[in-house]
């Protein structure tokens, strides 16, 4: 009786602690919700007259003529809400970088050097969180634009 008493004790703590153990992380497929400190009425992703934005305030656009774009470190690749790549980094944890335009973007984690994307067209745009939990959107340095541009080992 003692031993069954028992096994039921650990049963019941099994139960109780597997749910707090194995709690899924959000999967890098879910759409992001990202929200901007600056609001701009129109957004990448927005339609007017049956067309799609493609970018918008603090985008940069980029010719790549079809050719590749890469992780500028290790990180995750993550889709918004807009269908726009996010790109996430704990090297530069207080940034985001989101990338638009991109055919078949690689989605999960991905390591620097790694292709996540191709395109015709890219449109970045970098985004600095702010003390209130937001994002602003910045000028990107140049330095993380060649890292996405050309394959850095």
């Amino acid at each position: 009786m003692k031993v069954r008493a028992t096994l039921l004790n650990v049963g019941l703590l099994v139960a109780t602690l597997l749910p707090i153990g194995c709690t899924k992380a959000p999967s890098p497929e879910s759409p992001l919700n990202i929200k901007l400190y600056q609001s701009w009425e129109l957004q990448p992703g927005d339609k007017i007259a049956d067309r799609a934005v493609l970018g918008g305030l603090g985008d940069i656009a980029i010719a790549l003529d079809g050719n590749q774009v890469y992780a500028p470190f290790d990180g995750l690749a993550q889709l918004d809400n807009r269908r726009c790549l996010i790109f996430s980094s704990p090297d530069v944890p207080a940034y985001l970088f989101r990338l638009c335009g991109l055919k078949e973007p690689r989605l999960g984690d991905v390591k620097q050097g790694e292709a996540i994307g191709k395109g015709d067209l890219l449109l970045f745009a970098a985004l600095r969180k702010q003390p209130n939990g937001t994002w602003a959107i910045v000028e990107p340095a140049k330095a993380i634009l060649e890292r996405l541009l050309k394959k850095m080992a």
